[in-house]
């Protein structure tokens, strides 16, 4: 089975940062970025990019360099990924919010690093690198004597743009590229699409390193639009709830668990502020509709919320589904749609043979948005990348490792990890599967499950239930359960918690629930 994109044309030369360099010359006074009380035009921040490019290129970090990037969210992080784009380098995004292990873990894996940017606030933080950390304020007269003109570097749309790290299934991060190609062919599709213009104003809510984060944050230059940032390195609901509320921002871009905090902070100060956006696109993780239907169906809400699909080893985004379309009677997982454009959505089984229509297979994607591959990874790793014949053409795709299906609508469904099942006495269970039984009893808000093992190795389960209300008894629970679930997917232990805990992500941190089970051993009634 094959879902097929619209096909729509690219310029020659598809590279994301001379869309913005057409809207400082057509539009050079318009307002490009706000931070922490500060702003810069079109031309201000272009002609600082085009002179951090011109000291890259001095120093030989021209195309195919890679350039760290050290930063809280600032005009400054701006400067620094617009001037690598600039320079014809690719930027690679170490996330200040990461704690200081993991951050000396990623700074080995970066084949190549030419430099880093980063403040006196994140500079400790990378200062174990074998490389050069420099900070933009310190090099301020430096950089003022160089010209404010573009140094014209010839990048094409196969150079690579960035690189972010993905969690790897043996715990070592993987590194995987993205091509200008895909990242202009999504942001394309994007402002096409769904009309984006400049007055698409957006404000960016999730963490530096997260994958997302790319496309939110070059999203609103892409159509000329103002960018807003956070003066906050972490995810601040108050803060970003009241930006929301006082500028004119239509567009956000978040994890699912993000859009459910902000939808509870909405809900509880009877505010107006994400009813009135034009759009939210959302996806990273199992949806739970529950916590979305009711607001989105109150009276006067106008925002659009988009479910969407992607990975990050293919430039994020390949689905988006209109969630007002959803009806929960009729489809037990909500679709994430219909691919973007130049996109194509392949669904195949174990011999990489394409299923039927309503089958299940794993979902692969090929089409513009397939990225460079991980970068100094090498054997099984870079063998997700293959190539599979179709109508006698070879075709490159990236094998997910997601399991779907398509509906009767055309429409993709996401059921779950290939290898998230876990084997529980004898039988092979998917803890999504549970999450969303639990989802549906009254009294429960929302659910995660973990799968844990004992002292003698056997893997067993463990449900966190945040209740609606009252706190709710474990057999009460597991009685209910009992009634849509065999026995053997019901978990040992259910666990009352106040909220789920959240990754820098903004996806539910499972390794902080896992971690969490020690406070509630011995306990035989949720906690």
């Amino acid at each position: 089975m094959i879902l097929q994109g619209k096909r729509v044309a690219l310029p020659p030369v598809p590279v994301v940062h001379h869309r913005f360099e057409a809207h400082a010359q057509a539009t050079p006074d318009a307002v490009a970025v706000r931070w922490a009380g500060r702003q810069l035009t079109y031309a201000e921040l272009d002609a600082r990019a085009n002179r951090f490019a011109h000291f890259l290129a001095r120093r030989g970090h021209g195309r195919g360099a890679k350039v760290g990037v050290c930063l809280d969210y600032s005009i400054d992080m701006l400067v620094a990924i617009l001037g690598t784009l600039k320079a014809g380098a690719a930027y690679v995004p170490f996330d200040p919010a990461y704690p200081a292990a993991r951050l000396q873990l990623l700074l080995g894996q970066v084949p190549g690093l030419a430099l880093i940017v980063a403040c006196p606030a994140t500079a400790a933080m990378v200062d174990s690198a074998a490389v050069d950390v420099i900070d933009l304020e310190q090099l301020t007269e430096h950089l003022a004597a160089l010209p404010a003109t573009s140094p014209q570097a010839d990048v094409t749309g196969e150079d690579i743009c960035y690189a972010v790290f993905t969690s790897g299934s043996t715990g070592t991060p993987k590194l995987t590229a993205v091509r200008h190609r895909g990242w202009f062919n999504l942001m394309n599709w994007l402002t096409l699409e769904y009309g984006l213009h400049s007055g698409s104003n957006h404000l960016v809510v999730s963490a530096f390193g997260f994958d997302l984060s790319q496309r939110a944050l070059m999203t609103p230059l892409f159509c000329g639009a103002t960018q807003h940032l956070m003066a906050s390195r972490n995810f601040d609901a108050m803060m970003a709830y009241r930006i929301l509320g006082e500028h004119e921002i239509r567009v956000v871009h978040c994890a699912s668990s993000t859009l459910y905090v902000l939808v509870d902070w909405e809900r509880a100060r009877g505010g107006d502020a994400l009813t009135r956006l034009d759009y939210v696109l959302f996806g990273g993780e199992a949806l739970k509709p529950e916590r979305l239907t009711g607001w989105a169906r109150r009276e006067g809400n106008t925002c659009t919320l988009l479910h969407q699909y992607g990975v990050a080893e293919c430039t994020d985004v390949a689905t988006s589904y209109d969630l007002a379309h959803y009806r929960s009677g009729e489809q037990d997982i909500a679709p994430v749609g219909t691919p973007a454009y130049n996109t194509d959505i392949h669904l195949l089984d174990e011999n990489l043979r394409g299923v039927a229509q309503g089958e299940y297979g794993e979902i692969c994607i090929a089409g513009d948005g397939v990225g460079a591959g991980y970068l100094g990874a090498a054997g099984p790793e870079n063998a997700k990348f293959t190539t599979v014949d179709v109508d006698g053409a070879p075709v490159l795709l990236y094998r997910t490792g997601d399991r779907g299906c398509v509906s009767e609508a055309g429409h993709l469904v996401v059921a779950g990890r290939m290898d998230a099942q876990v084997k529980v006495r004898g039988m092979r269970i998917d803890p999504t599967d549970i999450e969303r039984a639990l989802g549906k009893l009254a009294g429960i808000r929302e659910a995660a499950v973990v799968a844990t093992y004992t002292d003698a190795g056997e893997a067993e389960l463990s449900a966190f239930i945040v209740p609606s209300r009252n706190e709710l008894t474990e057999d009460d629970v597991r009685i209910r359960l009992l009634r849509t679930l065999p026995r053997n997917m019901v978990p040992a232990r259910f666990v009352n918690i106040l909220r789920l805990p959240l990754s820098p992500h903004g996806k539910v941190d499972r390794a902080a629930l896992v971690g969490s089970l020690k406070t509630y051993a011995g306990s035989g009634t949720a906690a």
